[in-house]
């Protein structure tokens, strides 16, 4: 009932939202296999446009597949909320480890999905452009990205247009997803992220979030893509 209430997606059998969710698992799957991937940024132009909640139910998505395990790490060290989409109350995670020395095994979350691992945020810190960019960062991203050859990593980064966290820290990915809100997201903001991150990380695709009527289609978003 809880994962329901806060529309993740196991709390779900079966409809549109449920069937959403499967199709961006396997394209996301097509293009992470396809190039030799496993490490993938979840951002958002803004705030508030559903990337948290996007990196949760695709993380959960992907663990259910039988031929591997998903970790979810959030890194948005400034506003931490991934644990909450699950309804885990506070908890240590990314920061205890970076700033306090906590071994990662003493923060790591099994909820008991799949193969689903949650590394939470742990508390919010004001320097977060310099911890995401600092040598134990770096030694953990390639430690997650190496150990187990069948692992997949999401890490769920903070808004591109309102820190300079993602520029910092998405050389450390092969890749970012980026996720928009219809009706609230406008052009702008969109082509702002993407010549943000042009020419340093490939940007996989786009969700489009609460889509409707609003005026941000998926066939605009494609010709910004290849624009």
């Amino acid at each position: 009932e809880v994962l329901r209430e806060r529309r993740v997606l196991t709390g779900f059998e079966r409809g549109q939202f449920l069937d959403a969710y499967k199709i961006l698992r396997t394209q996301v799957m097509h293009r992470l296999r396809q190039n030799g991937w496993n490490v993938l940024g979840i951002t958002s132009p803004g705030r508030q446009e559903g990337k948290t909640l996007t990196a949760v139910n695709l993380a959960i998505s992907l663990a259910m597949e039988s031929n591997q395990t998903v970790l979810l790490v959030d890194a948005d060290l400034t506003n931490p909320s991934a644990h909450h989409a699950l309804g885990i109350e506070e908890c240590g995670g990314l920061v205890d480890y970076l700033l306090d020395g906590i071994p990662i095994e003493q923060l790591l979350i099994h909820p008991g999905i799949g193969r689903f691992v949650l590394m939470p945020a742990g508390r919010a810190i004001p320097n977060s452009t310099e911890a995401l960019t600092s040598p134990k960062m770096a030694s953990l991203v390639e430690e997650f990205k190496h150990r187990y050859p069948s692992r997949i990593v999401l890490f769920d980064l903070p808004p591109l247009l309102h820190t300079a966290d993602v520029l910092a820290f998405s050389p450390y990915t092969d890749a970012l997803l980026l996720v928009v809100e219809d009706g609230n997201t406008s052009r702008e903001d969109v082509e702002r992220a993407l010549q943000l991150v042009k020419g340093t990380t490939p940007v996989l695709g786009t969700v489009l979030n609460k889509a409707g009527k609003g005026s941000m289609t998926p066939a605009a978003m494609k010709q910004m893509l290849r624009t």
